[in-house]
Formats: structure tokens, C-alpha cells, sequence
């Protein structure tokens, strides 16, 4: 098969996830309206700060993820499963060895006992105190990157590192918003500046995703079973898996809809 220049390449979505909650559980959505100059919809809008972080409503600022309980630092986390439902306002969380919780958002004495429950989960692996905080209503969210408002995760790289590697890659280590099919590997990694659309919305690339240790925790277990960024690294001389992009012109995006870059 031939490759197609970067001018021509196109894919389709393969899937899309959300994060409500930094470092938590993801949840697939099926179709989402982009704002232009917004967020992915229902993206990190919630965190857990493991001790004070200096997230201020009234002035937000975008903070280093080791402020939070995120799989880099806390791979703990991935045993939690939670559940976001805007609908309610309610936030559903469950440990199969402490259980389950439901939540308001929006009563910071619920939100108390789902931190309190958090605290006996993790134990440990968190110094506390632990403290939801919400960005919502905010032109903030709590991603890694200030520029990141979505991230598009290559599946051919995935693929190609597998083989590569010599052991499956499941593409949720990655934590990516849009899962692309039919794309050449690694082309991502000559997007910055580049304009992509995705279904009727259009994006603008910022720049390859570094990865750090929250890609060797494995998703289901959360163990750390895998070291993803050495293994990156010693085969590719890089760190990068996946694109941050910006959203330059809004519009729907469905699952099988076309990726292209411009």
C-alpha cells in the first residue's frame, strides 16, 4: 500500500472518550458537538487535589498534574470506576474492595464523603487531604497541557509500536479523546500547526503528547506492569503518542466520520 503525503492523508473516528473527572474513569460518547474555541464536551472538568493544589475559581491557571490524583503518580486510581451523569448532577463511584458511592457535585457535604470514602480507598498511595474541585462554567479544564483541548490518538502508531515492542498496547493507556483509523503511523507527529478536520468540526494541531508514566499503569488492573515511555523512547528516540489540538471552528462529530489533514 502506498502511503499518502501529510496533505492527503484522511482517516475515520474510531471512537471518543470523555474524562470528567482527571485521571478517572473514561466514558465513550457515540456523537459530540465541539465549541470553537472550547473543550471536548464533559472533558476533565472535575479533579481530586491530593493536598492543596492553588486551583482558584475566581483566577484558574493551569496547574501541574502532580497537584491531583492521577495514574502518574497515584496508579491506584484505575481501580475506581466512576460514572458522570449531567442529567442529575449526581457522580456514581465503585471500588470492588470498598464498595460504592453516589455523589452531588453540586453539595460540597456530598462531595465531602465521596473524598472521605476516597481516602479510605486509596489509603497510602495518597498524602491528602483530597478536595474535588470542578471547573465548570470556567474557560478552564484540567488537562495537561493548556493548549490541549482535545487529543487524537493514532491507532496505526499503537499498532506499529505493538509489533515493535512484541506485547499488546491497550490505546486507553494513551487517555486520548479521539481514537483515528486509517491514518498512517506516526503522522501525527507532523501536525503541529497543521488544520485537521474532524467530522464538521475543524481542529488546529499544537503539538505531539509527551507521555510520562501514567501510560505503564494498566487500565483495568492498575498495576504498573509496563515501562511505555523507556520502551517509546529506546525505539523511536521520542517521547510522543498522540496529538493535542485546538478547536478552531465547532461543529458535530459522530463515530466513522472522516480526519483529515489539511
Amino acid at each position: 500500500m502506498v502511503e499518502l503525503p501529510i496533505s492527503s492523508a484522511a482517516g475515520t473516528v474510531a471512537a471518543m472518550w470523555r474524562y470528567p473527572v482527571k485521571g478517572f474513569t473514561p466514558e465513550p460518547l457515540d456523537r459530540v458537538e465541539l465549541p470553537t474555541g472550547g473543550w471536548f464536551p464533559g472533558d476533565r472538568i472535575f479533579a481530586v487535589e491530593d493536598g492543596p493544589s492553588g486551583f482558584d475559581r475566581d483566577a484558574p491557571e493551569h496547574l501541574p498534574k502532580q497537584k491531583f490524583t492521577v495514574l502518574m503518580r497515584t496508579a491506584e486510581v484505575a481501580g475506581i470506576r466512576t460514572r458522570w451523569n449531567e442529567a442529575t448532577r449526581m457522580m456514581d463511584a465503585v471500588s470492588d474492595d470498598h464498595g460504592s458511592i453516589s455523589f452531588s457535585v453540586d453539595d460540597p457535604r456530598s462531595s465531602d464523603f465521596f473524598t472521605a470514602w476516597l481516602t479510605d480507598v486509596l489509603g497510602d498511595a495518597v498524602a491528602g487531604p483530597l478536595r474535588l474541585v470542578s471547573a465548570e462554567g470556567l474557560d478552564h479544564r484540567f488537562t495537561d497541557h493548556p493548549l490541549g483541548r482535545i487529543s487524537l490518538l493514532n491507532l496505526a502508531s499503537v499498532r506499529d509500536f505493538e509489533a515493535r515492542v512484541g506485547r499488546p498496547v491497550d490505546p486507553r493507556r494513551f487517555r486520548a479523546n479521539v481514537w483515528i483509523e486509517g491514518w498512517p503511523a506516526w503522522i501525527e507527529n507532523e501536525c503541529s500547526d497543521r488544520d485537521l478536520t474532524l467530522g464538521a468540526a475543524r481542529l488546529r494541531g499544537v503539538k505531539p503528547i509527551v507521555r510520562c508514566a501514567a501510560a505503564h499503569v494498566d487500565p483495568d488492573t492498575g498495576e504498573r506492569d509496563f515501562d511505555l515511555v523507556p520502551a517509546l523512547f529506546g525505539l523511536y528516540g521520542h517521547r510522543w503518542f498522540g496529538l493535542y489540538a485546538t478547536l478552531a471552528a465547532g461543529g458535530a462529530v459522530r463515530v466513522g466520520d472522516r480526519v483529515e489533514i489539511k
